[in-house]
């Protein structure tokens, strides 16, 4: 790869190491708060200066700016431990994909599974750019330099790195024979001892590392790329795509239809009753089999889509008979969709919530979503599945971070508290700072409630004993919670 270099592209360089020295100190500097919108405000504003507003695909890509925004916005606004660890993956991953999606061409079709091949060409090109920019910058300085400066360079880092572990040797063993010099040595400012020069040499290390990727994927971004002609992402060259036998299909849709409809009618005195049949207790019930249906949609699912994309529909009467049958198996998954969300409520109000439950909720209203959008697709030949997966993934993941599932948790185990006197003080404890505020909202309910107080004592001196938080770890929620349980009164008697 040849590189020209200008002189925007040296002061472009600068600007990266502005923004990678902003991306040590907003990452690597205990936990996330306020740094992540801090670091996305300044790296938006790079792009925007970099490109000035020559974008395309500027609706989709307006849409996964405002999911990042809302993503990055939930560790200053929200404290959640299971999305805290998922954005820190995320969310990198939804800028790259943004600044690919808006800098490549207006007819490529990002819908497509070909454009994972465009961000992973564009990563590579990124990295080799970095690569011989590093090589043509060394040339550059030792060209510049007459061979006497080189080698008197060279002399004095051979000095450098000889003279000083002498030096620290030296020092100590005087310090040993000499009281006095001991006592001027250590009387040297204190922050000359404070400072941890490895820790230093690796974070400016990692500064240049950061700087290198950022300056080596921003100027390949302009550079065109042309994708390979192929129709299916999954499939090499020249080889013909897979197509399936109508009758075949027609035939395995029948069989599962018929069993589906008969446990679909078997489900149904559930919906309708109060009571269960078959003396099931409502724990027993909503225990059994609520992972086996959930798996057996996926499976209905997997099968709809690869019977859309794949099975031959030649002849009037053949697309109609595998319309109804897609129509029925979207049907009956909704009805065990359904009867899963219900034995999970049941399990819930007996148990309690929980995180893995909630999202457990959250995944099967996505499901409905994309088999009701399938349902019209399967009427609709035009529409594009993946454009819709896509965009409404991303809509329902951003939408789930905004709802603070942590604080829908504890509203509802508060709620159960209220109604039966239960409640699990030390699952709430696992959570974040959103599960303290409610053993706290529980205190202020039922203070006497047992090993209560114990668990908010042993918060409250954890808090104490911990060391100040940075600026980068600022976090609404968590301050809120701090400042309530230090009002607290918990001396226990």
């Amino acid at each position: 790869m040849d590189i020209q270099l200008k002189q925007k592209d040296w002061l472009f360089l600068l600007v990266c190491f502005g923004l990678g020295i902003l991306a040590e100190l907003s990452f690597f500097h205990g936990k996330i708060g306020l740094a992540y919108p801090l670091f996305i405000t300044g790296f938006y504003l790079v792009i925007f200066l970099r490109y000035r507003l020559s974008f395309n695909h500027r609706r989709i890509g307006l849409l996964i700016m405002v999911a990042v925004w809302i993503l990055a916005g939930s560790f200053l606004f929200i404290d959640t431990k299971f999305f805290y660890g998922l954005n820190i993956l995320i969310i990198p991953a939804l800028v790259y994909y943004h600044l690919v999606l808006i800098t490549s061409p207006r007819k490529l079709k990002w819908e497509r599974l070909s454009f994972l091949r465009l961000l992973t060409k564009k990563l590579q090109e990124g990295v080799q750019y970095s690569t011989v920019f590093c090589k043509v910058l060394f040339r550059r300085i030792f060209k510049n330099m007459s061979e006497t400066t080189i080698q008197l360079v060279k002399r004095i880092v051979i000095g450098l790195a000889i003279g000083i572990p002498l030096l620290l040797v030296v020092i100590v063993l005087l310090m040993s024979a000499d009281a006095v010099f001991e006592q001027l040595v250590l009387q040297l400012p204190n922050f000359v001892f404070q400072l941890s020069f490895q820790e230093w040499i690796f974070r400016f290390i990692l500064v240049i590392l950061i700087t290198l990727l950022f300056f080596g994927v921003f100027q390949v971004l302009h550079i065109k790329t042309k994708p390979k002609p192929t129709n299916n992402f999954l499939l090499p060259e020249g080889r013909k795509k897979i197509r399936w036998d109508a009758v075949t299909a027609i035939t395995v849709l029948v069989m599962l239809n018929a069993v589906y409809l008969l446990f679909a009618t078997i489900q149904l005195p559930y919906f309708f009753s109060d009571y269960l049949l078959g003396g099931f207790t409502y724990a027993s019930y909503a225990r059994r089999g609520f992972f086996e249906l959930l798996f057996v949609t996926l499976i209905n699912w997997t099968i709809l889509i690869s019977c859309l994309k794949l099975v031959n529909t030649e002849g009037r009467r053949t697309k109609l008979t595998l319309k109804i049958l897609y129509t029925l198996i979207i049907a009956v998954s909704g009805i065990m969709l359904a009867s899963a969300y219900q034995r999970l409520s049941m399990y819930e109000a007996a148990y309690g919530f929980t995180l893995e439950r909630i999202l457990a909720h959250a995944f099967m209203i996505y499901l409905l979503v994309i088999f009701a959008y399938t349902f019209i697709r399967v009427w609709l030949e035009g529409l594009t599945l993946l454009h819709f997966y896509t965009i409404t993934a991303l809509v329902f993941y951003a939408a789930l971070n905004m709802m603070n599932v942590e604080q829908v948790i504890v509203n509802n185990n508060l709620d159960r508290f209220e109604q039966t006197g239960k409640i699990d003080v030390y699952y709430l404890n696992t959570l974040s700072s959103t599960g303290l505020g409610g053993l706290i909202a529980l205190y202020e309910i039922e203070p006497d409630y047992p090993e209560l107080r114990t668990i908010l004592k042993i918060r409250q001196e954890e808090i104490l004993n911990k060391s100040e938080n940075t600026w980068q770890s600022f976090n609404f929620t968590r301050q809120e919670v701090t400042g309530k349980i230090m009002k607290l009164d918990l001396e226990i008697n």
